[in-house]
């Protein structure tokens, strides 16, 4: 009997022996991913839930990270308007489960699994708080210094993270109990390589990224770790390696930190990754012998056990769906 890509995918987490090594590449759907409002437009869901069709159609993907285009936003007012400090957050509460915030995200994790989830385990894009509100206050043309906001108003800025990070773990637990996906992929940054000290960023950050990570493991799932190197932005991964993560993923090319190197770092933890995802990368621009000479180059490195191959971070929208399939094809005769 066939082994399910669900089974399957639960032992490389486990690190046990599979047959062959799975395959999970992703894209965004909307040209403005971090701009566009879901909550107000519904039909861009629609939009998204075609082209995950279409890409799934396409790729048969071993896992789908599902990808929260137009959904990036949290809906508190203070933040849809720029700011200059946290102070002017200083009255900020939790939202609770009441709002389309919540229920919105949770029929679509629905909608998605009713899908998908028969055939594969589906990981919910979530970001922590100090990406939100980059994410929104970039839409507003003010890009925001969270750096700062930590050197001058540690404690304003600790208050922000920690009344939104509660509501970040309410829906990540909802949405694995109630939305039915697998785990969250959670997606976080060093906010800055060299302006924040690793004292600074366990007193002030990471708390607030470990609540979500915790609030999705007491919900059973299985939960990736994302540490974003989106544009070249460097990060200390090593901040990283006692997050409470069934998985990571990290910028392997960007950070020069190889998959083996990676898993001895993260206490043996099941990788994802191995490919560079720019234009500039062979996933995108390469020839099928190239692409399968790297992912030979990978696995040798790295080995066939507890490994998911798939790129640094979401790949071109217009990468050849082939050059994925030439990856899984070069990963099933290496481990034949």
């Amino acid at each position: 009997m066939t082994e399910s890509r669900r089974d399957f995918i639960a032992k490389v987490f486990h690190n046990e022996k599979t047959d062959r090594v799975p395959v999970g590449f992703w894209h965004h759907f909307l040209g403005d991913e971090t701009g566009s409002d879901a909550f107000a437009h519904p039909e861009l869901t629609d939009t998204v839930l075609a082209g995950r069709a279409d890409f799934y159609k396409a790729f048969q993907p071993d896992l789908i990270k599902i990808m929260t285009d137009g959904y990036f936003s949290y809906p508190l007012e203070a933040l849809k308007k720029p700011l200059t400090s946290p102070k002017e957050l200083e009255d900020i509460r939790p939202l609770g489960k009441d709002l389309d915030w919540y229920r919105f995200q949770i029929g679509y994790a629905k909608k998605l699994t009713a899908l998908y989830g028969k055939e594969v385990p589906l990981f919910y894009n979530l970001f922590a708080v100090p990406r939100t509100i980059e994410f929104m206050q970039a839409s507003l043309g003010h890009p925001v210094d969270i750096a700062s906001w930590i050197q001058e108003y540690p404690e304003e800025t600790a208050h922000v993270f920690d009344v939104i990070s509660k509501d970040y773990a309410d829906l990540a637990r909802g949405l694995i109990e109630e939305g039915g996906v697998d785990g969250i992929y959670l997606s976080v940054n060093n906010v800055s390589y060299d302006r924040l000290t690793e004292d600074a960023y366990k007193k002030y950050v990471a708390p607030y990224e470990i609540r979500i990570l915790e609030a999705a493991n007491a919900a059973k799932g299985s939960n990736i770790l994302h540490i974003c190197g989106y544009h070249g932005f460097h990060n200390h991964l090593e901040w990283y390696k006692d997050y409470p993560s069934q998985a990571v993923n990290w910028a392997v090319k960007v950070e020069g930190v190889p998959l083996k190197e990676g898993k001895e770092l993260f206490h043996g933890k099941a990788v994802i990754g191995g490919f560079g995802q720019t234009e500039k990368d062979v996933i995108y621009r390469g020839s099928r012998e190239e692409i399968e000479e790297e992912t030979k180059k990978i696995l040798d490195e790295v080995g066939t056990t507890g490994v998911i191959l798939g790129a640094d971070c979401t790949i071109p929208r217009d990468t050849d769906v082939n050059h994925l399939a030439w990856v899984r094809e070069a990963a099933d005769k290496y481990t034949k």
